[in-house]
């Protein structure tokens, strides 16, 4: 009996153990499917062929629409030589010397570069349209205007420029069904905007606490924008951060002083200026991870312009900049070469031979190789948050350098 219950049991333990074996298999490839299933679903989710661009937001993603809405007679300084000489070889109505970040992203994502709603009567827009105007702001200018902020420079709020949209799309793409399927396969940036806001208050003289108490009403606009091109079919929504204006020569120039407990070590920028930039951030920030939970369906990506450009500044020569690259190339006078009398565009003020070399273009605004970097830190480097695969249908930039030279953007 002993040697027939010892054998009954080692058929047992026998059959018990290839049957565990079995379902161990059996769960291992069901997991296998799982995960590849999900991973399939979430690529098809995040991995978009954006088919058009739509663009809200400043100076930072302004193709042209200024300079077509400005007087023949006013013309802004990017309507000037040496603007646009880099790359267009005319000026184009961009600030800077060539190319800006969103035609770098144009360019990865294989489409046109967008043109200006304002200046192009009779452009197609079907593969992208920017009501972008330099010199807007996310608030009304009547609502700076009561704060004490006067800056004559645009009236095309973030708030009017999605109005323009909004009245756009009969023609653009007819009915609402189809308008709703165009916004929804296209990438939408909104932004950078706010920084005028703020960028006005310090030009007139407001303290940095009355700058902070526009904060909470910047971000509120941003936020009603979003959520109103949510609801309009937007599925992509890209939100650009405010930039590191305490390294911005126009604001070095004014803040100067020699109190140097002020600025960076590293990189000689004023410490207070980006200390308000990341609180800017911050509740931005916030505010989109509040949005993305409430639209789970959507994908709204923080864009870490700060950092990307912040990692410029503190390792100019590991992307092919000067040392301290805080002046401008297009300006005259002073440390910085900037003076906001004679700006860049205007008859006398001179430009560098190599703009490739500098961050700023004319103290308010980055050259092309910067936005490049800015561009390649977003695509392809860690500054899109949450992470987004942009490589699917085999995207690139083009000439991303003028060496060739490429760099890792990892962060420390």
């Amino acid at each position: 009996m002993a040697i027939a219950e010892d054998s009954a049991f080692l058929f047992y333990s026998s059959s018990m153990a290839s049957l565990a074996s079995h379902l161990s298999k059996k769960l291992k490839n069901f997991f296998l499917i799982t995960l590849l299933t999900t991973a399939a679903v979430t690529s098809e989710q995040q991995c978009r062929n954006f088919k058009s661009i739509i663009i809200f937001g400043d100076s930072i993603t302004d193709t042209g629409n200024l300079l077509h809405l400005s007087d023949p007679n006013n013309l802004p300084q990017s309507a000037f030589p040496p603007y646009g000489e880099t790359f267009f070889h005319v000026p184009t109505g961009r600030f800077s010397n060539g190319r800006l970040i969103i035609d770098f992203i144009a360019e990865f994502l294989r489409l046109p570069y967008v043109p200006p709603y304002f200046g192009s009567p009779n452009g197609s827009f079907q593969k992208g349209i920017n009501f972008v105007v330099a010199g807007a702001t996310a608030l009304e200018q009547s609502f700076l205007e009561s704060r004490g902020i006067h800056y004559a420079y645009t009236n095309v709020s973030l708030g009017v420029q999605l109005k323009s949209f909004k009245q756009s799309l009969p023609n653009i793409c007819g009915s609402p069904s189809d308008c709703r399927e165009m916004i929804g396969d296209a990438l939408i940036i909104v932004g950078e905007i706010g920084g005028n806001d703020y960028n006005y208050g310090l030009l007139v003289g407001k303290s940095i606490e009355e700058i902070k108490e526009l904060v909470p009403l910047v971000i509120s606009t941003i936020s009603s924008v979003i959520t109103e091109l949510v609801h309009m079919g937007g599925r992509t929504i890209m939100v650009p951060t405010d930039l590191p204006i305490g390294c911005w020569t126009s604001f070095l120039t004014q803040y100067q002083t020699s109190n140097q407990e002020e600025y960076n070590p590293l990189t000689g920028c004023l410490n207070w200026l980006n200390e308000f930039v990341e609180h800017h951030n911050k509740e931005l920030q916030e505010e989109l991870n509040r949005l993305q939970k409430l639209y789970p369906h959507v994908t709204i990506l923080y864009a870490d312009y700060y950092n990307a450009l912040l990692h410029i500044f503190q390792e100019p020569a590991r992307f092919g900049f000067m040392n301290r690259p805080l002046s401008a190339c297009c300006g005259t006078g002073g440390p910085y070469n900037f003076n906001n009398g004679s700006q860049c565009g205007t008859k006398g003020v001179d430009c560098c031979t190599d703009p490739s070399k500098y961050v700023h273009w004319d103290g308010f605004h980055l050259t092309e190789s910067a936005y490049r970097w800015v561009a390649m830190g977003l695509l392809e480097g860690p500054y899109t948050l949450p992470a987004f695969d942009w490589s699917c249908p085999g995207f690139d930039i083009k000439n991303r350098t003028s060496s060739g030279r490429q760099y890792s953007f990892t962060t420390r």
